[in-house]
């Protein structure tokens, strides 16, 4: 940003009305796919930015953010803004931000900054002058690590503008709060939803998994096609924050709209454990009625009764699970019984391997973007129709 601009900016106050910045975070590369779904859902302006999607709105639009949206990691509220050049400078004007109208002082807070492009380069001895300042003029306890119950602040302070955000999720987003079994590697909710909807599903067609482990995929796609809100099942850090009206966040997670889908979701493995943990994964998330799980090799696939839909599978990469050389036979099968049984189908298809990938000699349109996963850089492939 440029060094003009606004000195001191300070956001709306927790029992104001008024809109400020919301920072929607999901992993770099996936910001359109969050961006649409956050127009979706009547946020504005939804705008993709580095890392995420810039939106505005009221605290209430907050905890809706946290509630529904399926892609984002987590939600940050934007508290302040202003321009420091040096450590006594920021120091001072931190102490200007009101946080005893954000911060509750018996809650205690975490301070996380990231400095780029800015005399202030040291980000641990800001973090330093933001700890001080919060706990002289608040009185709230600090902790230095990741503690259960604390509050994350967030500066960002690049090109000497230092943004200061308070993480409204707490945990990230992808733990919903209603799946109790996980197997090897999962894949996190968020990006099986984003990998959906880059599929271009929207509820309304079947989802096959043959490789299904945990179920992510089939309980992903389920929800959404019963307009379940992501974060029924969970709580969330804005609710320990100073001012919070507990009445009106119970009647916004009240008024949710859920639909019996006409379609039918299924999942296969070969591991009977793996099926195990996807049913009651199921049942804990109120969609065992729509889902189908059975044991079986993927030489025994064949589509279900009914339309074409989606086939959607994230198989072993070979990096974390099993022998890469091993994986060849399995990615070979799994693209030969799809050429031949699911013409209609489309298919998507997540691996950090473009070789296995091209075992499957499936028909995949051009590229989309590596994601980072865990220390992996994993890409979805996906076809159009199958013929």
């Amino acid at each position: 940003m440029p060094r003009g601009g606004p000195v001191f900016r300070l956001f709306s106050a927790m029992d104001t009305p008024s809109d400020f910045d919301i920072f929607l975070v999901c992993p770099p590369g996936l910001e359109p796919l969050l961006a649409a779904e956050a127009r979706e859902n009547g946020f504005a302006p939804a705008e993709p930015l580095k890392g995420g999607v810039l939106i505005r709105g009221s605290w209430a639009e907050v905890w809706r953010a946290n509630l529904q949206l399926r892609c984002a990691t987590r939600v940050l509220a934007r508290i302040a803004s202003f321009r420091a050049m040096h450590l006594a400078q920021l120091d001072k004007r931190a102490r200007r931000v009101p946080w005893a109208e954000l911060l509750r002082k018996d809650v205690p807070v975490r301070v996380e900054v990231a400095c780029r492009k800015s005399r202030i380069y040291h980000a641990g001895a800001a973090a330093q002058r933001i700890e001080r300042a919060i706990a002289e003029e608040l009185g709230a306890p600090i902790v230095s690590e990741a503690t259960e119950g604390a509050v994350q602040v967030k500066a960002r302070i690049e090109d000497d503008l230092c943004e200061i955000s308070v993480d409204t999720s707490g945990e990230s987003l992808h733990k919903r709060g209603h799946k109790p079994a996980v197997g090897k590697a999962p894949l996190r909710e968020t990006m099986a939803a984003l990998f959906l909807r880059q599929c271009g599903f929207a509820g309304r067609e079947p989802v096959v998994d043959p490789m299904c482990g945990s179920g992510t995929f089939v309980i992903e796609a389920a929800e959404i096609a019963a307009g379940f809100a992501p974060g029924r099942s969970r709580s969330f850090a804005f609710e320990d924050l100073a001012g919070f009206d507990a009445t009106g966040w119970a009647a916004l997670r009240g008024a949710a709209q859920r639909t019996i889908p006409d379609q039918r979701f299924y999942g296969y493995d070969r591991d009977q454990g793996a099926i195990s943990m996807s049913s009651q994964n199921a049942v804990s998330s109120g969609v065992a009625g729509v889902t189908e799980f059975a044991c079986q090799p993927i030489s025994d696939l064949v589509p279900p009764p009914g339309p074409a839909g989606l086939v959607m599978v994230n198989p072993p990469y070979g990096a974390r699970i099993g022998n890469r050389n091993l994986l060849f036979g399995l990615y070979g099968t799994l693209g030969s019984v799809l050429k031949q049984r699911f013409s209609g189908w489309r298919v998507g298809l997540v691996t950090s391997d473009a070789g296995l990938a091209r075992t499957t000699e499936l028909p995949f349109l051009p590229n989309g973007p590596t994601i980072d996963h865990g220390g992996l850089r994993i890409r979805l492939y996906r076809t159009d129709t199958l013929p």
